[in-house]
This record gives structure tokens, C-alpha cells and sequence, in this order.
């Protein structure tokens, strides 16, 4: 195949699957006004392919893709140019499937698309190589994000060193049910006693009150919790003066990081979780996503708890130690439906039994929702699989 007719949509991979599977010379684009001026989608698009190892040439192609007539004639130019051309019906407006149809009808021109629930592309017409063929592609999370004019930054966790600490995060999940109540206070407890400082790395080694002034009021150290944590091995060299003073080391600055934040423990178990399933191909956590893709520090950024990838379906989840409220319902569908499109899924985890009002609008928006119920079972892993 030489050239490919692609009919831009705004479900992400159905811009990119013809192109990955069937590698043409050059692949043309025929969109609206607005992704025709959009260089900066252009240049992600192009990288996205870049990043592919695919060397083939991106065009855009600007029409009225609601004008069944503009389609037509813009096709009608393609061909002209181009007359090795293959047409790909897997996305596109309805007026650009209809004037798809009417150039068909006029002439001979190669026509596939791709199912969706079969995972598999079809001929629609003088595309015999393209029958039954079976999408092989397999996605990474940075992928994903580039197909869609974003790109990602490093968030809150490196992900390249998970692996080191993933034998620990068991037993950290277990504290964290037993200790679920209180966390919030011991999570504020080692925020207060090893502050961040304003220059410079912070101290690992800590020598505090027993009891200091948190946000809301005094936090006292939680001396069995913090036992616990050393037994783990999060903490070293415990010294507790009972309602004196507490003195520790942590393991690592990871560690601290891990022990000042009070979501963190649920997010690794989750990434573990998918990581266990065998499920996915590429899995992160802390992912801070770039809308535009120009990492600028104006730019509009979200950050997910944890995305996994299985083949070419990107899964969006959000973790809440807390209950489950309709902001982060509405945030987590906007993000999924905006570089995921159709084809994602998403899911929110809490470490609260969720309410029947949440499963109700969990539901309007196809929100998966797995609470402190499944966490309890250890029915985390087949959910997540």
C-alpha cells in the first residue's frame, strides 16, 4: 500500500490503527478547519509515528468533514493525486462515511475498516489484504497519550524503580487497612515532624515531638503504626519516648515520599495489581498528563493515579482513600473520554464502602467502581484483569 485515505476522528486509534498495521508510503488525513491550522496536533501525530518506528509520510488534507459534498470533493482530489490510494472507514463524521460511499459507487477504490469487538479489520470493499485481518498492535501508556495530542510528564512516582520495592507493597497495603482510620493523622504526623525544606534535599533521619501542631489541630505519633512501619522496614533505627519524643530514620527518600502522602499506598497496590493480572502490556503510576503536549508551565494538566494499557485499550483509574464524590467521577470521564476515547476504560477505587447515589452516576458516566468491599476480599486482582 502506498497511500492511505484516513478520515480524522476524534476517537484517537482510529486515527493511528490503519497506519500501524499497514504501514503505507503516506497516510493523508482529510479534517476539519481546525486540526488542518492545529500544528502543534500535527507535530504530535507525526512523533507519535516517530516513536512508532513508522516512517511514513503524515498529509492533512483540510474540508467541511460535516458536508458530505466537501468530503467528496477533497476524496475526489486525493484519488487524483494519489491513485495507488486505500480509504480506511474506521472513523470519520457521518457526512465523510456518506461521501466515502458515493466516490465507492463511482469507482473501485480499495475500502477497509476495523471492528472494534472483534479486534479485527474487514474489506468493505477491493481490500482482500485487509479481510479478517487480526490487530496485533500493543500500546505503551506514553503512546496512548501522543495519539491523542498529549504527551506526559514525570509525576510524583519514577516508575523505572517500582520493581525494587513492589515485595513491600503487600505488606504496606495491609498496615494501611488496619491502620485506615487513623492514616490521615499518621500520613499528617510525618508531614509535620519531616518537613520539606525550602532549599536542598531533606533529611532522612527525623527527632520530633511526640505530639505536634498538624492542620487540624495536635497529631500525636501512632506507636504501634509506626512499629509496624519499621517491622516493614520503611522505618530504621525507631526510638519512641512515649509522649515525648519519636526519633527514626527513613529507608529512603522514596520512602518519605511515600510516607508524607496519604494516597500513595492505595496507588501501589492498584499498579501492583494490574501488574499481577498479566492483563497489561504497560502499566504507571503518577501519570500528570499535558493536554497540548508542549509541557508548559501554562498548560492544562490532570495527573492519573494509575493508567494501564492491555493491547490497544488504555484504562484510566483514580484512587481515593476517601469516598468516592462526583468531581472526581466527572474528572476521571472527561480524561478518559478526551485521550481515550471509546475504545478506554475507566475505573475509580476507593477505600470506602461507595453509596448507591455514586454507583448510580458511576454508572450514567460507565465508571467502573471497586471500593473498600473488593479490597477487603482481595478481589482487587480479578477486577482489575
Amino acid at each position: 500500500m502506498k497511500t492511505l485515505i484516513e478520515l480524522y476522528d476524534k476517537q484517537p486509534i482510529a486515527n493511528v490503527l490503519g497506519t500501524e498495521m499497514f504501514r503505507p508510503e503516506r497516510t493523508v488525513f482529510l479534517c476539519d478547519k481546525e486540526v488542518a491550522e492545529n500544528r502543534t496536533l500535527q507535530q504530535k501525530l507525526r512523533a507519535y509515528f516517530q516513536r512508532r518506528g513508522i516512517g511514513t509520510q503524515i498529509l492533512f488534507r483540510e474540508t467541511a468533514t460535516l458536508n458530505a459534498a466537501s468530503v467528496k470533493r477533497a476524496l475526489e482530489a486525493v484519488v487524483r493525486q494519489y491513485p495507488d490510494c486505500v480509504l480506511d472507514i474506521s472513523g470519520g463524521s457521518d457526512a465523510a462515511l456518506f461521501a466515502g460511499g458515493l466516490l465507492c459507487a463511482e469507482q473501485p477504490l480499495p475500502v477497509f475498516t476495523y471492528s472494534r469487538k472483534k479486534n479485527m479489520f474487514f474489506d468493505i470493499q477491493n481490500a482482500d489484504f485487509a479481510h479478517r485481518r487480526k490487530c496485533d498492535v500493543r500500546l505503551s501508556v506514553e503512546d496512548c497519550f501522543l495519539a491523542a495530542g498529549g504527551s506526559i510528564r514525570q509525576g510524583r512516582v519514577d516508575n523505572a524503580i517500582l520493581e525494587q520495592y513492589a515485595a513491600k507493597f503487600d505488606g504496606f497495603f495491609a498496615l494501611f487497612l488496619k491502620y485506615r482510620r487513623p492514616w490521615q493523622k499518621l500520613i499528617s504526623y510525618f508531614q509535620h515532624a519531616s518537613p520539606t525544606p525550602k532549599e536542598g534535599a531533606p533529611s532522612l533521619s527525623v527527632d520530633a515531638p511526640w505530639q505536634l501542631k498538624g492542620d487540624r489541630g495536635l497529631v500525636s505519633a501512632n506507636e504501634a503504626a509506626l512499629q509496624d512501619l519499621a517491622a516493614l522496614g520503611f522505618l530504621r533505627d525507631l526510638e519512641i519516648e512515649p509522649e515525648a519524643r519519636v526519633r527514626f530514620t527513613f529507608a529512603d527518600a522514596q520512602i518519605r515520599t511515600w510516607l508524607r502522602d496519604v494516597g500513595s499506598v492505595l496507588e501501589l497496590y492498584v499498579w501492583q495489581a494490574c501488574v499481577r493480572s498479566g492483563r497489561y502490556q504497560d502499566v504507571k503510576t503518577s501519570v500528570v498528563v499535558d493536554w497540548e503536549g508542549q509541557n508548559s508551565p501554562d498548560g492544562v494538566s490532570n495527573e492519573l493515579d494509575v493508567v494501564a494499557v492491555s493491547k490497544i485499550r488504555p484504562v484510566f483509574i483514580s484512587c481515593k482513600t476517601g469516598e468516592i464524590r462526583t468531581e472526581a467521577l466527572n474528572e476521571l470521564a472527561v480524561l478518559r473520554d478526551r485521550f481515550g476515547g471509546t475504545v478506554a476504560r475507566a475505573i475509580i477505587v476507593s477505600a470506602e464502602r461507595a453509596r448507591t447515589v455514586t454507583r448510580n452516576r458511576a454508572q450514567e458516566l460507565d465508571i467502573e467502581i471497586i471500593d473498600l468491599d473488593d479490597l477487603d476480599a482481595a478481589r482487587l486482582l480479578a477486577r482489575v484483569r
